[in-house]
């Protein structure tokens, strides 16, 4: 098979970013006005075009990169350098990204005269919602006001639509006269042999008579919240080295992007946000999972998400935005098209998983740290969850949770899968609501488990001991209805006439990850979750290659989702299933490989694993860095060491079992309980693998799962 390297996801474009604000260029450092390039603030293109030229002739960029996730060096020619007597000259563009942007253009001289050019800044703003500058649909109308003030030397763009009151100053500063003619600015510039000269773009949002600074020139984070949420996760997050250089290089990436992509709100500034360029906002289980999965990295993440998500549970009935009292948060985006109401994602509530994951969620945090104070404050937000799921999430009394969608503007899928053609029965047909898949019944199996053991702690155990029936109860009603004998799988789902929708999916390794599926049961759940057409070489199907709306390139319905492989990893941990998931473990960290830093991007397609196709490609609109792409690495890691943290018994519980192409790692700083462990892990002769740590306070403790045990013992 040919060997790929550095394939890259959006190969036209590059984006750094920082809290609710976004620079995309192109490939060069180019605002050039095509596509989805510009400077975001809140989801709004404050920035579209900036269009520079020396002399009338645009420089030439042979050198661009980002520099810390926030910044962004290019340099570009002006004259060629080559001849002599020499009339080289360049332009150095910095950028700087916080809630404003900073642009710093240098030029400088190694010519053997003085040079005297005249620069040129073309700039533009469009407001553009960012769902609009990606599709390229334009929703919304406005006009564009440009007003010059030369005493201060800053250009004003407001944004005429009613019911917005967006604007954008773009303040310049040069040694020399500036003029505002035509749209641009104009500069002369004077460069003597061996000369330097600076223009410095502060470009700052206005948003509702708010003004959004522009961050010093500086490629040092900034002190702002996002920046030092930044430099917190930097220094947190645990660290691998293995000899198996991918994995390695995946881990370090996926580090550097989970502390690359904190959103900076007051009440969780390390939550993550979903992804770039396009998911710069705030999503309730995708920043929940994603701090989840990354647990063995460090926990920060996951109390600032719980916070967060915390403080967006809804508060009453709101059709429009599938809102209900205590229903938690699908996402929250600060665009044009959500402030003018053409969406409902102000604040939407679309999603039935967010819920239980967040009793899930609040059940790991504790396990891992210990930290009841943390617990009893989120208590009375894990009652409004619970209440919730009570009141409206079984309005058929059938002892199953049912999405249904009332907003017109909403997702007609709320679980885990939430594109409009996710659910699809055995012929292909897209399933009407109301819907009871499958995930969502284990995750709130799951739910009950967990909030039974966080109330016990919390000295409710009254609560906890009817949390734990209700939980016992719904594994055994859930087996009996959703369990497909004949195809060695459960069903995707109910559908509206309460009959299993019995579509080959990749829900399957999700209900290993809770615990739902009988020991009995989980190597035949493994088996089909690894058959050809499920598993593709890199990854599991999010549908059947065998289904007739497979399709590799969709976005659940044949895909391969990395998230997906975190979760599943761990699932087949659970039930000691090894050889499965060595081989999952393989297809991802060798997927990683095929990208430029390792970076997994949000979905590869289901294309198969073979010499046909050296690669498997994207879903054309992936982002990339994703925060849970990045997280399941971090959980993939954990799985092959059946990691269960212990944090009130200062106890790490282990089995681990690496894989012939994963010979040893190295963990350092490892946090549970407070405490900090480092973990040598060697797969010896024979294939056992040992395990080392150092730590004075926290218990390493070898032994296999439940699950495992039972797996094991009813398979001899």
């Amino acid at each position: 098979m040919s060997r790929v390297r550095n394939l890259r996801v959006r190969p036209d474009l590059l984006y750094v970013a920082s809290g609710w604000s976004t620079l995309v260029t192109d490939v060069r450092g180019r605002i050039t006005g095509v596509g989805a390039q510009g400077f975001f603030a809140r989801n709004t293109r404050v920035l579209s075009t900036e269009r520079i030229t020396v002399d009338g002739r645009e420089p030439v960029p042979f050198s661009t990169a980002t520099v810390q996730g926030h910044a962004q060096l290019s340099y570009a020619e002006l004259g060629d350098g080559e001849v002599l007597p020499s009339r080289a000259a360049y332009l150095a563009v910095e950028r700087f990204v916080a809630a404003g942007l900073r642009t710093r253009l240098t030029l400088f001289s190694y010519a053997e005269r003085r040079l005297d050019l005249r620069l040129r800044i073309r700039l533009d703003a469009d407001f553009a919602d960012t769902s609009e500058a990606e599709s390229g649909r334009r929703i919304q109308s406005g006009a564009v006001e440009a007003r010059w003030d030369p005493a201060g030397q800053e250009l004003l763009l407001t944004y005429r639509c009613d019911g917005l009151d967006r604007a954008v100053a773009i303040r310049v500063q040069a040694s020399g006269p500036i003029r505002y003619v035509d749209g641009g600015f104009d500069i002369d510039v004077m460069l003597s042999p061996g000369g330097v000269d600076l223009i410095d773009l502060a470009v700052e949002p206005i948003f509702d008579g708010q003004r959004l600074g522009a961050p010093a020139p500086s490629f040092a984070e900034p002190g702002d919240t996002a920046g030092s949420a930044r430099r917190r996760l930097t220094a947190e997050l645990a660290r691998l080295t293995s000899t198996n250089f991918d994995v390695t290089a995946a881990w370090r990436c996926a580090r550097e992007d989970l502390a690359g992509l904190p959103l900076g709100e007051p009440d969780g500034p390390t939550a993550p946000i979903a992804g770039l360029p396009i998911y710069q906002e705030i999503f309730g289980r995708d920043t929940m999972t994603a701090s989840w999965q990354a647990m063995l990295a460090g926990p920060t993440m996951l109390a600032d998400s719980l916070r967060l998500n915390a403080r967006h549970f809804g508060r009453r009935v709101d059709d429009w935005r599938d809102e209900e009292p205590g229903k938690p948060l699908h996402e929250a985006r600060q665009g044009p098209l959500s402030e003018l109401n053409v969406n409902p994602f102000t604040h939407y509530h679309g999603d039935w998983s967010t819920a239980p994951d967040f009793l899930i969620f609040l059940g790991q945090y504790y396990a891992w740290t210990g930290d009841l104070d943390t617990v009893r404050e989120l208590l009375p937000t894990a009652d409004r969850a619970l209440d919730w799921i009570d009141r409206y999430g079984d309005r058929d009394g059938d002892g199953f949770l049912e999405y249904h969608r009332r907003s017109r503007g909403g997702l007609k899928n709320q679980g885990w899968k939430d594109s409009d053609t996710a659910i699809v029965d055995e012929h292909g047909q897209v399933v009407p609501n109301p819907i009871a898949t499958s995930e969502v019944q284990a995750y709130w199996y799951a739910a009950l488990r967990h909030a039974a053991g966080t109330y016990a702690v919390a000295g409710h155990p009254v609560v906890a001991a009817r949390l734990a029936r209700r939980a016992a109860a719904l594994r055994r009603r859930f087996h009996r209805v959703f369990w497909l004998p004949d195809r060695g799988c459960y069903a995707m789902a109910l559908g509206p006439d309460k009959r299993p929708v019995r579509s080959v999916n990749s829900n399957d390794g999700h209900l290993l990850a809770t615990g739902i599926v009988p020991p009995r049961i989980a190597p035949l759940v493994a088996d089909r979750l690894l058959a050809p057409d499920m598993f593709s070489g890199w990854g599991v199907r999010t549908l059947s290659a065998a289904h007739p709306a497979y399709n590799p390139f969709s976005y659940h319905r044949g895909s391969v989702w990395p998230v997906e492989a975190g979760t599943i990893g761990l699932g087949l941990a659970r039930y000691g299933c090894w050889e499965h998931l060595h081989r999952l473990a393989e297809g991802m960290f060798a997927a990683s490989a095929l990208f430029a830093e390792h970076r997994l991007p949000e979905v590869l397609s289901g294309l198969p694993r073979d010499d046909a196709h050296p690669h498997p490609g994207v879903y054309p609109s992936a982002c990339s860095p994703q925060a849970w792409s990045a997280s399941s690495v971090i959980a993939l890691i954990q799985a092959l060491l059946a990691l269960r943290p212990a944090a009130p018994l200062r106890t790490v519980f282990v089995d681990p079992h690496l894989p012939a192409w994963l010979p040893d790692l190295v963990l350092e700083g490892v946090r549970v309980g407070g405490y900090t462990v480092d973990l040598t892990v060697r797969r010896r002769r024979g294939g056992r693998t040992s395990i080392r740590a150092r730590g004075d306070r926290i218990a390493v403790v070898r032994r296999p799962t439940r699950q495992a045990i039972a797996a094991r013992r009813q398979h001899r």
